[in-house]
């Protein structure tokens, strides 16, 4: 309402769209690095994570936050439906 009584237009889409959540693709790039890694108990799965989470280069983030802007517009372009990303 409040959008609507400012004549602010809105897409709708999903409000946790995977197109827009970088955190997604960090999960996907984490699982990556996990693969085929075995634990025993939970503390030896935290520190597999831990050691996978801090081996992602900064790299991996810094070119995922700069596609945010192509990934907003193939967002908007698709009127909300899924993209590519």
């Amino acid at each position: 309402n409040w959008f609507r009584r400012r004549r602010v237009d809105l897409i709708e889409w999903p409000s946790q769209s995977p197109d827009l959540n970088p955190i997604e693709h960090m999960w996907e790039e984490l699982e990556r690095r996990l693969k085929g890694g075995r634990a025993s108990n939970a503390n030896q799965k935290f520190a597999q994570l831990e050691a996978a989470w801090k081996s992602i280069p900064m790299t991996v983030v810094q070119t995922l936050l700069d596609s945010m802007p192509r990934r907003c517009q193939a967002v908007i372009d698709a009127k909300g439906y899924p993209t590519k990303y």
